[in-house]
């Protein structure tokens, strides 16, 4: 007799059937939750060619974010009415 020897996959099936688990399955189950907490930007393509990584895109966003602070502050008047940035 022939040992049959073991293929490697653990529990996968080539096939699954809807009674192969034990609850009923629920198309789009997370949608809801992931649309509202998600924190997946998804960039267009001309957009994403011009960044090879995720640091490159946080780092080019952060500096427009101070850029755009430093340009809507109101400078302050000081003592000889001449005026000054804050910073």
């Amino acid at each position: 007799m022939k040992k049959t020897r073991p293929t490697g996959r653990g529990d996968l099936h080539v096939e699954y059937r809807r009674s192969d688990f034990c609850e009923p399955l629920v198309r789009g189950k997370y949608v809801k939750r992931l649309r509202e907490a998600s924190n997946v930007v998804v960039l267009k393509p001309e957009v994403a060619e011009a960044f090879p990584n995720e640091a490159a895109v946080n780092s080019a966003l952060l500096s427009l974010v101070k850029l755009a602070q430093r340009a809507t502050r109101r400078p302050n008047r000081n003592k000889t009415g001449s005026t000054s940035d804050v910073r």
